[in-house]
């Protein structure tokens, strides 16, 4: 068992306190705001039970979730052997973080990121231990995807990075090594590329989110078409990633459309506010879109 604390309790923050618990951990979740974290609990209640009933999970609910702690302060990070940050995809804050982390935390504590895109190496950059940081990036939702990248910054010490993916493991997850530190690592740089042409088509014309979802479950095997990934990440999570993207110089990856910042704009923010590409009942089942 490892004390773990996760920094952020969204969609993302929460499903890594949530997996970290199932694997025996004891998690501190942190956030600031009182409402996302209570929804965050609450949301780790529901899918531990669904994971319990379909036999998923060897401990009872109750046991996992007595595991994960909700506090509103960074303080935890003092006894952390893990740290995992999974705030906003903005730089400036992660720096923020990442500096006020690496004071609070013991020396030996690993600082792992989430980032889907910004280089491990800048937020290195924030602090006094560069060997001891890099990231964790996991894929939504957590407790039901089973990859995550570990991506070695240009300073992650070997000894830091095999035991992260040793960690990875643990968790029941496959670490997939990202040993070059560039901008939206490797698996968002291949979504990015095919989602860019995906919003051009739609955006043009030439097809419907629907249809071009179906085509790539049906004839290319994905789990899930890209309109509906973006809808479980959140379309907000996608402008921020591309307008970082745009600053890295990597244009070739963005959509030419400004289709999703314009639906973001509206509101439609995907899946955790019940509309995005689609529409979700209160429950997240996805439903034909309704024009607002």
């Amino acid at each position: 068992m490892e004390r773990v604390l996760v920094v952020g309790a969204g969609f993302m923050g929460a499903g890594i306190a949530q997996v970290c618990a199932q694997a025996g951990h004891q998690v501190s979740l942190m956030d600031v705001k009182p409402e996302v974290l209570e929804k965050a609990m609450q949301g780790m209640k529901v899918s531990v039970g669904k994971l319990a009933q379909k036999g998923l999970i060897n401990d009872e609910p109750a046991a996992v979730l007595d595991r994960v702690r909700p506090v509103n302060n960074l303080e935890s990070a003092a006894q952390a052997d893990w740290v995992i940050e999974a705030a906003l995809e903005i730089e400036s804050l992660k720096l923020e973080l990442f500096t006020e982390l690496d004071r609070l935390a013991p020396a030996a504590t690993p600082l792992a990121s989430n980032t889907s895109s910004i280089p491990i190496s800048r937020l290195a950059a924030a602090t006094a231990r560069p060997q001891r940081v890099l990231g964790m990036h996991f894929f939504g939702p957590v407790p039901l995807m089973g990859l995550v990248e570990v991506v070695k910054g240009d300073k992650t010490s070997d000894e830091v990075f095999d035991r992260a993916m040793a960690f990875i493991r643990a968790l029941g997850k496959h670490p997939v090594r990202v040993g070059r530190d560039i901008p939206g690592f490797v698996m968002n740089r291949v979504f990015a590329a095919a989602f860019r042409e995906a919003v051009n088509l739609v955006a043009t014309g030439v097809t419907t989110p629907e249809d071009l979802d179906a085509g790539m479950r049906l004839g290319y095997g994905w789990g899930a078409g890209p309109f509906e990934v973006v809808d479980n990440a959140g379309l907000d999570t996608f402008v921020l990633i591309d307008r970082f993207l745009q600053s890295m110089g990597e244009s070739e990856l963005v959509a030419r459309s400004d289709l999703v910042e314009k639906l973001v704009e509206e509101g439609r923010l995907g899946r955790k506010v019940g509309k995005g590409f689609y529409d979700y009942t209160p429950e997240g089942k996805r439903v034909p879109r309704k024009d607002d």
